[in-house]
């Protein structure tokens, strides 16, 4: 992972949006070609690097959302940062750190906090060692001069996988730290079939959220078909300018302007998800690679991972649609009731906490693991009238969903498109 700076494109480059003064966005200082492909907007944030690649060759191309990082429960995760420095501020020479928020009894030395740990100067590195043992859904920042750096877009998601996908649990899930790993079984002893991630059949789900000792079938179980992250932003278009321009901030003022899902704004966040790794297809969104579509066949059970880094509360809206709340802040929001029973250990959670809802509400620094499972299509060519049903996905906050102004500037809104059954293959990674 490399650190650096660069520039993205959001909506009104060509009417500036009113209310946001012209002289702030767009920013003239936009790389060259910037503004003829949309490019409109300077940021700091992470790149991932390819194999064989100098990360320092780097500098200048960070993205927007950072790139999406998912590990396996009990394994061991090393993440090498290199601090490339600023393409656009040299004469800023700022370290940075990368803080996993919410991670369990973080080792200091590894914790990203630059205060108790180390942070990473120009044209250094330092490799994160983690070994993580509670699944859910999480977020990673830069932790020095924060306020400034996650705003200016040090910011992504990293997520846990469910050891249960691999066909093993632990003997004791209330202390998984000393815990041995035994072969995943539901109350009765029936095993847990092998998750499409861990190489199980294709009746098997893709993957489990939590550890739940639930056969797929079970209508409480956190069994899924399809995952998709969304992540939760903002720009305050005058401290990127300033960042850009070399002037301060006063972080008290805070306005932001757009509102992002995935780094986009509406309609971009519909476009597909793109490789960072290899040419672009689209040059305007090369820096925001990651989509906030949604897509699933009919009776399939579809995975939100919600997290927001912006500063603002958010509420997420599907009408139509109920979602199964099953985990916020990467802790299972069901009572451990079948574990309890195939253990004889007492319940982690001793209420039941889970909740079916239309709307995810979300503060900063928080993550919601939601489940629903995807409606009968309609028939015919759709509600679309291109094969699919369209449900909107978008913040009921009708200033954030639209950016403020009319609808043609968007915000944080994305489409749920249901096909039917048999029409779309199996997921091959997240947000594809």
């Amino acid at each position: 992972m490399v650190a650096t700076d660069g520039w993205i494109a959001l909506p009104g480059s060509l009417n500036p949006i009113p209310g946001v003064t012209t002289s702030y966005y767009p920013d003239p200082y936009a790389a060259a070609n910037g503004n003829q492909q949309g490019q409109t907007t300077y940021i700091f944030g992470f790149r991932q690097v390819p194999t064989g690649t100098d990360p320092l060759s780097l500098k200048g191309q960070a993205q927007a959302s950072a790139p999406l990082l998912y590990v396996n429960e009990n394994t061991d995760v090393t993440i090498r940062l290199t601090n490339a420095g600023l393409q656009q501020r040299p004469d800023l020479v700022d370290s940075h750190t990368i803080h996993w928020h919410g991670f369990r009894n973080a080792i200091p030395l590894f914790d990203g906090v630059p205060e108790m740990s180390i942070s990473v100067p120009i044209g250094q590195n330092f490799t994160y060692y983690y070994k993580p043992i509670n699944p859910g859904t999480y977020m990673y920042h830069c932790h020095f001069e924060d306020v400034e750096h996650v705003h200016m877009g040090m910011t992504g998601v990293i997520f846990v996988r469910a050891l249960q996908n691999t066909g093993m649990m632990r003997s004791n899930p209330a202390d998984p730290i000393n815990s041995t790993l035994v072969p995943a079984v539901d109350s009765t002893n029936t095993p847990i079939p092998l998750a499409r991630l861990a190489g199980g059949p294709a009746s098997s789900p893709l993957g489990y959220v939590y550890n739940d000792g639930l056969q797929p079938t079970d209508p409480n179980s956190s069994a899924y078909d399809r995952e998709f992250t969304i992540f939760l932003s903002e720009v305050w278009a005058k401290a990127h300018y300033n960042d850009a321009h070399i002037q301060p901030t006063d972080w008290s003022e805070y306005a932001p302007d757009f509102w992002l899902m995935n780094g986009r704004c509406y309609p971009d966040t519909l476009a597909p998800s793109s490789n960072p790794l290899v040419a672009p297809s689209d040059p305007r969104l090369q820096f925001q690679p990651i989509s906030s579509l949604v897509t699933a066949n009919e009776g399939e059970k579809v995975l939100l991972r919600a997290v927001s880094l912006g500063y603002q509360q958010s509420s997420l809206n599907i009408t139509g649609i109920d979602l199964r709340l099953v985990g916020k802040d990467a802790v299972f929001l069901r009572s451990n009731t079948d574990e309890a029973l195939r253990t004889g250990i007492p319940r982690i959670n001793p209420v039941n906490t889970e909740f079916s809802t239309n709307t995810i509400y979300i503060g900063p620094g928080e993550s919601v693991d939601a489940i629903f499972i995807a409606p009968t299509f309609s028939g015919g060519t759709g509600t679309s009238g291109l094969g699919y049903d369209t449900y909107l996905f978008y913040n009921r906050n009708f200033a954030n969903s639209t950016s403020g102004s009319s609808s043609s500037y968007g915000g944080q809104m994305t489409e749920i498109r249901i096909y039917p059954a048999g029409t779309l293959q199996s997921q091959t990674a997240p947000n594809y």
